[in-house]
This record gives C-alpha cells, structure tokens and sequence, in this order.
C-alpha cells in the first residue's frame, strides 16, 4: 500500500519516475492514443472538507481518464459532519474503496486517515503542506527549463502549505530555493531545518527584490487564503507583490507560477500573471498529468 502525504517521504528518483510518467500521460493525450488504465475497475474517494477548483476537477477527471470511478464525498453530507471519527471513517471506506484523496483543514485529520486506512491516502491539501501542487510545479518546470536541479525558485509571499512543499521539494530535488516571507509569517522553521540538514540551499529574505534576483522561477499564493484572518494582511504582505520590476530581477528566461487562485493587483499584478513570463495556466492543466501519476503510483503499481 502506497500513501502519497509529503514530498519528503519520497527520493529524488520516485519523484522523477512520478514526473516522467505524468508527462508520457500528457503527450499520449495529446497525441489521441490509447491511455493506460491502471485505476480499471477501483473505485476512488475523494474527501473534500474544504472548497475546491483544481483539486476537485483534475482529480475526477484523472481518475475517469485513468479507468477509475471517482466518488466525490463532502464533508458535510458525511457522518465527519456529524462527529463520526476519522479513524471510524478510515475503517468503514476501506471496505468500500480501492484509495482515497483529502482535503482537508488540518493535518493531523490526513495523518489519522493513513493511519487507519487499508487503502491507499493522497493528500489534495492540508494547512500544512501541499504535494500535488508542487508536483505540477516541478512538471512545468521541466517543461519550461528542461530540468529541476540546479534552478533557483523565489517564493514570495506567505511560508504556507504551498511553501513547505516547495522546502520539501528543494531538499529532495536540488534547486537552490529563496523564500521571501514579510517578519511574521516564515515558513516552519522545524521544516527549514529539516531540509537544511538534508543538504538544501534555502535562504529566507525580507527583499523580495533581492530573493529575486537571476531566479528562474518567481512563484507566490493568494495572500488570504480560506481559513485565514484578513487582519493587518495585505499590509503586511504589499512589499512582497509580484510585480514587473521583480520580474526584470530575474533571469531572462524566468517564469511565473500562482497556484490560483489569483486576486489580480494583489499578490500579483495583472501585467504578470498575464504576460508574456506567466506559466500559469500550463501549470494548472498540469495538476491533471502530475496527479494521474501519483494515483497510478499509489493505487495501479506502476513508476
């Protein structure tokens, strides 16, 4: 049985096997051949405690496109609403399901359902970190580049979930990673730790001009994310906005990535999200390839 819950439970080779067969997923599409079908005859969950685009569509139609049948189950019209436990929840759809997805508001609730689950557990988001996104990032980056190691990521904004998988990602994966976070709101310094102690060139800036500087990719997050207090927020974060003149610190050839959604004229200006350096929409239809392989990969044996 196959969990797919951080990217720092897995090595630099599965990671690649993953992305390589994400991307022989996408171009057979593409090309109109046959798709392989790992997922013929299972039947998938999909656990969804908070409100989802990307997620909820990219992982329906990748299980379908996979052979499987998804099934979407919201909180709220499941026993969970109504104080069932996770470990109970676990149990019973483990009778009934060959793998499940979650998106859930706390971590913990995704480390519970792995625990008492016989059957494969994808985590589609948590408070804490997001491995799918990052998945499709590292996908596009290979698009765009031709390859991962060696590149230098600016994160600008808030050290959130999307954050901590791309620590996890630069641990594993070899990029030189540049986290540029207003005082207050850095990414967990056990995570930092963690992936210094593997090897990882991580700095943390409070410029993010500086962070900026001959970076091939810029990446940032909407500033107020569901579940967050508005506050002193957009105050705090304005410094840190993805504008044109963070673009021009960059490397020439330097894209642009949002995880989206997006509030155009706040954490990134229109002029980039849609310009010319923007990989954004790429990267969103990338969720869709990356995912197919990490359900093949949990539930079908294959990478």
């Amino acid at each position: 049985m196959r969990h797919f819950l951080d990217l720092k439970d897995f090595t630099k080779d599965q990671l690649n096997a993953m992305l390589d067969y994400g991307i022989a997923l996408r171009q057979n599409y593409k090309a109109g051949k046959a798709h392989d079908t790992p997922l013929s005859g299972k039947h998938f969950g999909m656990i969804f405690e908070k409100q989802s685009t990307r997620t909820r569509v990219s992982f329906e139609v990748g299980i379908s496109q996979l052979g499987g049948t998804p099934i979407v189950l919201s909180a709220n019209d499941m026993q969970l609403g109504r104080g069932e436990s996770i470990s109970d929840t676990a149990k019973v759809l483990s009778g009934y399901l060959d793998g499940v997805m979650i998106r859930c508001l706390f971590h913990q609730t995704l480390m519970d359902l792995a625990q008492h689950a016989d059957m494969p557990v994808i985590n589609g988001l948590t408070d804490r970190s997001h491995p799918c996104q990052v998945m499709a990032d590292l996908m596009t980056m290979r698009d765009v580049h031709g390859l991962i190691e060696g590149q230098i990521v600016t994160w600008a904004g808030d050290g959130n979930n999307v954050a901590v998988s791309w620590i996890e990602a630069a641990a594993i994966m070899g990029f030189e990673l540049r986290l540029a976070c207003p005082q207050g709101y850095e990414p967990p310094a056990d995570i930092v730790a963690w992936a210094r102690d593997k090897g990882a060139e991580i700095t943390l800036h409070q410029d993010l001009a500086e962070a900026a500087k001959g970076a091939h990719v810029i990446v940032t997050d909407v500033w107020i994310s569901m579940g967050d207090e508005e506050g002193t927020r957009v105050q705090d974060m304005t410094p840190f906005q993805v504008n044109d003149a963070v673009m021009e610190k960059a490397a020439p050839d330097a894209i642009f990535m949002h995880c989206l959604p997006a509030i155009r004229e706040m954490e990134v200006t229109a002029s980039v999200i849609d310009g010319k350096q923007s990989a954004v929409w790429q990267e969103a239809e990338n969720r869709l390839h990356a995912q197919k392989a990490i359900l093949a990969y949990c539930c079908g044996g294959v990478c």
